[in-house]
């Protein structure tokens, strides 16, 4: 039996990366999951590939974090698949390094709108439909969070609105947990640091572009250099935390983040 067998997940930012690993993970332990992301054809391809090796089910669909109706709709199409919600990863984000001192109005408020706003919204539509819901084992659902080793260390100044925004992920994951988990609702979060994804091919070429090192690679070694494992992370690095946080094994922890980093930040 799977450590996520039978349970309903929604995994936004799922069509690549580490969304599209965490997902995968948990219908391996089986778990249906929708696959949601702003990329449709990508969110139906991983959603496919998942569904190949099961057990769990998968489905993709598109979605806008942003967007309070369509965030809603994904909650309802969970619900009316699957019968319930019991776990939501706000894991949808974006990033596009700018030096402090030329940090746009516009950047900032896209980086705020997809990754603060986008996990308030989510965790408020499936928040709503958990406290419907029976409990079982004395939860009715859990929220997890994706935050950034940023959001704990403003360590680059060139990401301004991205750090900021990881620090509210924390400030909602805390304040949801004191809101919520005399409900049976959790809300936990997780920290990665420098993760091999798409996403990073492209900010290493953006920080070269800013003068952050002088080609391809050279920011993502940087970065990497206080690393205490001595290497950057996998996106199967951080499944087995995220299934856990998913899992009834962590049913008595809310309200924290766990740091998913090698040893970069040390608390």
């Amino acid at each position: 039996m799977g450590r996520a067998e039978g349970k309903t997940v929604i995994v936004t930012g799922a069509a690549r990366g580490m969304g599209r690993a965490i997902g995968h993970r948990l219908v391996e332990e089986g778990a249906n999951v929708i696959f949601a992301d702003m990329n449709a054809e990508g969110a139906n391809e991983a959603a496919a590939a998942a569904a190949e090796v099961g057990p769990g089910q998968a489905t993709g669909m598109p979605v806008d974090v942003r967007n309070r109706e369509q965030t809603k709709a994904l909650v309802d199409e969970a619900v009316s698949k699957w019968g319930r919600l019991d776990v939501m990863f706000n894991n949808a984000g974006v990033n596009k390094p700018e030096k402090f001192l030329e940090t746009t109005e516009e950047n900032w408020q896209f980086i705020m709108d997809v990754n603060a706003l986008g996990v308030m919204l989510g965790m408020q539509e499936a928040i709503k439909q958990m406290l419907k819901q029976d409990k079982v084992n004395g939860i009715r659902g859990k929220i997890i969070n994706t935050g950034s080793i940023v959001g704990r260390d403003g360590m680059d100044p060139n990401v301004a609105p991205y750090s900021v925004s990881k620090f509210g992920v924390f400030a909602l994951t805390q304040m949801g947990a004191r809101e919520f988990s005399g409900e049976g609702i959790t809300v936990n979060s997780f920290a990665p640091g420098v993760v091999a994804t798409e996403l990073w091919e492209v900010l290493d070429g953006q920080l070269v572009d800013l003068g952050i090192g002088e080609k391809k690679g050279d920011p993502m070694r940087m970065f990497s250099e206080n690393i205490l494992m001595g290497r950057v992370a996998t996106p199967d690095d951080i499944t087995g935390t995220t299934t856990f946080l998913a899992s009834s094994e962590s049913d008595y922890m809310t309200g924290q983040t766990l740091m998913i980093d090698g040893g970069m930040v040390l608390d």
